[in-house]
């Protein structure tokens, strides 16, 4: 039995990873898997904060992969470059104001009310068709802001404010932040930079939390599929935050918008047969 929970937790590490940074909603994809694949060796309790740990990994992975860009104190760095990274920080802290306080109080009330198939249904269905409709629009639109650098302050906490709408389950965090960049002129290459930016006190303040509610005592089994979890999840984040930076180069999102409608279909079909299966 605690095999095959390694092996679940392999799988939902793998999930994690790539869902975490396409724009195809984490939340979506653990819903549907979760009605098929459980631990047997540990309580939901355990799972909820598993779901959210695990994404520890995921923010390994973009401190890996821009550490050079994220690191002020770079001996690399001339004056003006460390200068221009304090500002990203800056924009950072300043578009994750509006999660972190709408998410302190609201977190716990969402994911009781609205973690379900149907919310996570018509949300992944409402967005994917947002990335079809903005993409068109933006076909003949030059970005205002070409890179992260360019943005200003009052852009940043306007894609802060879109990443309020993360706290719905099944819009993705990152979905609903490079929406909200690309809405507000930003290039697809500085909307998806910015929102793995975004992410790091976000999912690490998030996971920190539920850590301290689950509480830090847990037994050795759970400790081993949590820690297969965050590695899996780091290698895997490393590979699909290098596959987006490279698609978005290339191609729009909205390949993501009809995958996004077509899993919230998935989605609402498995709540209907779950209903006529009682």
């Amino acid at each position: 039995m605690y095999f095959l929970d390694l092996l679940k937790s392999l799988f939902f590490g793998v999930v994690q990873g790539v869902t975490e940074w396409l724009p195809i909603s984490s939340t979506g994809h653990l819903i549907l898997f979760e009605q098929f694949l459980k631990f047997d060796s540990a309580g939901e309790s355990f799972m909820e904060m598993y779901r959210v740990v695990i994404q520890l990994g995921s923010i390994l992975a973009v401190l890996v992969l821009f550490f050079d860009k994220l690191n002020p104190f770079s001996k690399k760095k001339s004056e003006k470059k460390k200068i221009r990274t304090w500002r990203l920080w800056v924009k950072v802290i300043i578009g994750v104001i509006p999660a972190a306080v709408l998410g302190f109080f609201l977190d716990d009330i969402f994911d009781k009310y609205l973690y379900n198939y149907v919310t996570v249904a018509i949300t992944l269905v409402i967005y994917g068709v947002l990335f079809i409709v903005i993409e068109n629009m933006n076909k003949k639109r030059e970005p205002k802001y070409p890179t992260v650098d360019k943005m200003d302050y009052k852009t940043a906490l306007a894609i802060g404010g879109f990443q309020c709408l993360a706290l719905i389950p099944g819009t993705s965090r990152s979905g609903s932040t490079i929406l909200g960049g690309m809405v507000m002129g930003t290039s697809r290459t500085a909307a998806a930079e910015f929102s793995f930016f975004l992410a790091i006190p976000v999912m690490f303040g998030a996971s920190l939390l539920k850590m301290v509610k689950h509480g830090f005592a847990m037994t050795a089994g759970e400790a081993g599929i949590l820690i297969l979890g965050f590695i899996t999840a780091f290698v895997v984040s490393v590979a699909a935050i290098r596959f987006l930076m490279d698609f978005v180069k290339k191609h729009d999102f909205k390949l993501f918008g009809w995958y996004r409608i077509a899993l919230g279909t998935i989605v609402f079909i498995v709540f209907i047969i779950s209903i006529f299966a009682k």
